[in-house]
């Protein structure tokens, strides 16, 4: 019987301990997630944004169609860009103030970028490590674009790609 009245009264503390928050809930202001891009007079550049958030979370849960989808971030796309660039905001004009956030610029300037697979981790890389693709994309010998993985020499004039 002992075992009993003390089991009741745990869970109708544990009860009042979650219950607690929600009875007596601060009446000053809650706090609140400030987005950190400002708005503008007609609301353009963080209203595109929003939206292609929203678009991005709509398709991943299957309810807007894959051509709605194109459709509708092709036009928040463009309408981002045209308000940041009335803004005058570029990603060069943008003040680096985190000394990790510089370092991180700083390395991704030094890397070679493959033209199908994106900025690859090698600094040095001559071909790419994902598909092989020469990197430099064009012969300095005769300025063909290399399109053979892997390829040593230029189909067009022969001249060694890489030693």
């Amino acid at each position: 019987m002992l075992a009993l009245v003390i089991g009741t009264l745990l869970a109708v503390a544990a009860l009042a301990f979650v219950l607690y928050p929600l009875v007596f809930a601060p009446a000053g202001p809650s706090t609140r997630i400030v987005s950190r891009v400002t708005r503008t007079a007609d609301g353009g550049g963080e209203d595109a944004i929003v939206a292609l958030r929203e678009i991005e979370f709509d398709r991943a849960t299957g309810k807007l169609s894959d051509a709605d989808y194109t459709d509708l971030k092709t036009r928040y796309t463009q309408r981002a860009l045209d308000a940041m660039r009335a803004e005058g905001v570029t990603p060069a004009s943008v003040p680096v103030e985190d000394a990790v956030e510089a370092a991180v610029l700083a390395y991704r300037a030094r890397l070679r970028n493959c033209a199908r697979c994106g900025p690859r981790p090698e600094p040095d890389a001559i071909y790419c490590s994902n598909c092989g693709a020469y990197l430099d994309e064009k012969c300095a010998g005769c300025g063909r674009v290399v399109e053979e993985a892997g390829a040593a020499f230029c189909a067009g004039c022969g001249r060694q790609l890489a030693a």
